[in-house]
């Protein structure tokens, strides 16, 4: 156990994590730790990456942790699409890919008007099948993270995969696009900019934009900026929250962008999701790390638009 991690600023937030909260360690010994997202298979697990360790590992309450790919691609963000299979993104391969129930690999996206991607980081399904990724350049800019390259995109831009296999930007004045959740309507998408990571003067905040009919984004606005850090992965819980990783743990935000509280973390945290047995554990990638902390609400559930 770590210690008693929560930080109210807004009453709201007490009732969501207990003052005596506490952050548990479940596994260290990573690189970057990133990526996590549960399954409810085969008693419930978590799969998360190691990305400088080039790793997949698998952790469970009955099995605790195991390698689950040892050859990962450099792989990012996963979450799963509507039949419960994974899908990935590879810094090493420059794809988003999905695994079968059979373990067979299938490219989903690879290129963009017959150029390469840069580096496909995270990622996440809309309910009417469409997948939606963001395109930053970590993987080819840094050796630890992927293959130093050139990039071959005019930019770093947010993609959407329709159900054709269409790949289509949506958004294209991002720096570094990172993070990214829809809300419970998935009529708003939020999607952190982490440009700050290497440029003092680039944004370090989450931007919302209203999802059109068509697919497309409208009325984009900024919806916290955060700090120290940067935000990297988000995740949307059932009452229309949102939680964004950031230097010092976890920021929670109310649907208005009020920030109602933190979570304190030992180690700056790249990513999130909740699970569990009764979806009310959050789980946190952080550096070397990954812990897990109670709280009085799970994830996002979709409702009809």
């Amino acid at each position: 156990m770590v210690g008693s991690i929560s930080v109210p600023e807004d009453r709201r937030f007490e009732a969501l994590v207990s003052p005596t909260a506490e952050l548990e360690r479940l596994h260290t010994g990573c690189g970057w730790a990133e990526g996590p997202v549960w399954s409810d298979a085969d008693g419930g697990f978590l799969l998360f990456s190691d990305i400088y360790n080039h790793v997949m590992l698998r952790w469970s309450e009955a099995g605790g942790i195991e390698v689950f790919r040892a050859d990962s691609n450099f792989s990012n963000g996963n979450t799963r699409d509507r039949e419960g299979r994974l899908i990935s993104c590879e810094h090493g391969s420059r794809h988003v890919v999905l695994t079968e129930a059979d373990g067979r690999r299938v490219v989903i996206a690879d290129r963009y008007q017959g150029r390469r991607l840069n580096s496909p980081n995270d990622v996440v399904v809309r309910s009417d099948g469409t997948i939606w990724f963001t395109d930053p350049t970590y993987g080819i800019i840094s050796p630890l993270e992927g293959y130093p390259a050139a990039s071959e995109q005019p930019g770093h831009w947010v993609y959407r995969v329709g159900t054709d296999r269409e790949v289509r930007p949506v958004a294209t004045d991002f720096v570094q696009p990172n993070g990214l959740a829809f809300s419970c309507d998935e009529r708003t998408l939020y999607v952190a900019d982490s440009g700050f990571s290497h440029d003092p003067t680039a944004p370090h905040h989450v931007r919302a934009f209203d999802v059109e009919d068509d697919g497309s984004l409208a009325r984009s606005r900024v919806f916290a900026d955060i700090a120290p850090g940067v935000p990297d992965g988000l995740r949307v819980d059932e009452d229309d929250r949102v939680w964004i990783s950031a230097g010092d743990g976890v920021h929670c935000y109310a649907p208005d962008g009020v920030r109602l509280g933190r979570i304190l973390v030992p180690e700056t945290v790249a990513n999130l999701c909740f699970g569990g047995a009764d979806g009310h554990t959050l789980f946190l990638t952080a550096t070397t790390s990954l812990y897990r902390v109670r709280v009085a609400t799970r994830g996002t559930v979709p409702r009809p638009h």
